[in-house]
């Protein structure tokens, strides 16, 4: 998920026909969208309660039309860079497109350098396993087991050779399917394969060769209808703050599934999982202000609230400056951007760092405080502001 580079080069003309297309509500029951967690769900998907199995980070679709799969690799580099590559059957917002395979590199360094490359590749150039990660698009791949990766990115001027180890055992929450709709038949599914590793390896721009250490994240995602159908806006995190690995995000489903909030939480500390239970999580935005750019709503500081029988933890993500703010209409050509504003469409991205604080409280009083001055944080927006 922080991926607004990849989303604002590939986006665009897919939202328009999103942000048109209407579902009929049934008076007096409208969809409904949630995370699939129940005992019956996890053996109607195949899946374990109690383990996450190689083979789950291996190819969940055929890369056919009406599907789409991504596997994204995330690397915060020790010098300040930050280096994110993605392994995609197609275009993510067009599922009912044929399989398109493409591999997006995006680094940026710390010295200001941007480097920004597209490989994308014939059909008969990309094969995926089932039974584990093992995704090659032309040279470029990526395989592994749940705790051990192997990264290569192969374009005319920028390589990279990565090796990835998780240090945070592979995590979803419930069974990651998260169910949009009557019928259940939309769906959008996400497994944190490594929430937190250390990364090495070489990295090469025109010619010139150096390693790089640091760590990194590996997620893996799939569905079958694009995300602005699904999701009106959300906010998505993730946070090393002391010894603490935390996964966060606040979801609001689309207006057509009633808006419902899909909340996400994982809290690790070493490699022990501490707290997952997102039902025992409130989300709180407050701050807020209309960015003046975008036109969205956006909180200066956002909580997430973990409590349950013997646990009490508080995160808060409290917003310095912006990273990015991205209009979707503004990158469109004239052609799309004019149907778009036929359509209403409105979208925008911003990206935020800032000052992450873990609380973790006994018998109501705070018993431990950590912070993480540099954390980055996401507001995806797809829907219109309200009022």
């Amino acid at each position: 998920m922080k991926m607004w580079k990849l989303l604002v080069s590939l986006l665009v003309l897919a939202l328009i026909g999103c942000a048109s297309t209407s579902l009929a509500v049934e008076p007096g029951r409208p969809p409904k969208a949630y995370t699939a967690g129940s005992l019956e769900e996890h053996a109607a998907l195949g899946l374990s309660v109690s383990a996450v199995e190689p083979w789950e980070d291996g190819a969940r679709t055929s890369g056919g039309r009406g599907t789409y799969e991504w596997w994204y690799f995330d690397f915060s580099l020790d010098d300040g860079s930050t280096l994110v590559i993605v392994f995609m059957t197609k275009d993510i917002t067009r599922p009912d497109g044929p399989l398109t395979p493409v591999v997006t590199f995006t680094y940026d360094g710390a010295d200001g350098v941007n480097v920004m490359r597209t490989v994308t590749s014939a059909a008969s150039e990309y094969s995926a396993a089932r039974d584990r990660c093992d995704v090659r698009i032309g040279a470029c791949s990526a395989t592994g087991d749940l705790r051990d990766y192997a990264i290569r990115f192969e374009e005319a001027e920028v390589q990279a050779d990565l090796r990835l180890h998780g240090t945070v055992p592979p995590w979803r929450p419930g069974t990651g399917h998260a169910f949009f709709g009557l019928e259940q038949k939309s769906f959008f599914a996400w497994l944190p394969s490594v929430p937190q590793g250390t990364v090495s390896g070489t990295v090469t721009v025109a010619g010139a060769s150096r390693g790089v250490t640091g760590v990194g994240y590996h997620d893996h995602n799939w569905g079958n209808a694009p995300l602005p159908q699904l999701v009106h806006h959300w906010y998505w995190g993730r946070a090393r703050i002391g010894d603490y690995t935390l996964i966060a995000s606040s979801i609001t489903a689309a207006e057509a599934y009633g808006g419902v909030s899909l909340p996400v939480f994982m809290l690790a500390r070493g490699d022990s999982l501490l707290a997952e239970d997102a039902a025992k999580v409130r989300f709180t935005a407050d701050d807020l202000f209309t960015d003046p750019y975008t036109g969205k709503p956006v909180a200066g500081r956002i909580l997430y609230d973990y409590k349950d029988d013997t646990s009490h933890y508080r995160v808060s993500f409290r917003r310095a400056r912006d990273l990015a703010r991205v209009r979707f209409l503004d990158i469109l050509p004239p052609g799309p951007r004019l149907l778009a504003r036929l359509s209403c469409f409105d979208g925008g991205y911003l990206r935020f760092t800032g000052r992450a604080t873990l609380e973790r409280f006994e018998g109501g009083e705070v018993v431990e405080t950590v912070s993480q001055e540099s954390a980055v944080w996401e507001l995806m927006y797809f829907g219109h502001a309200p009022g």
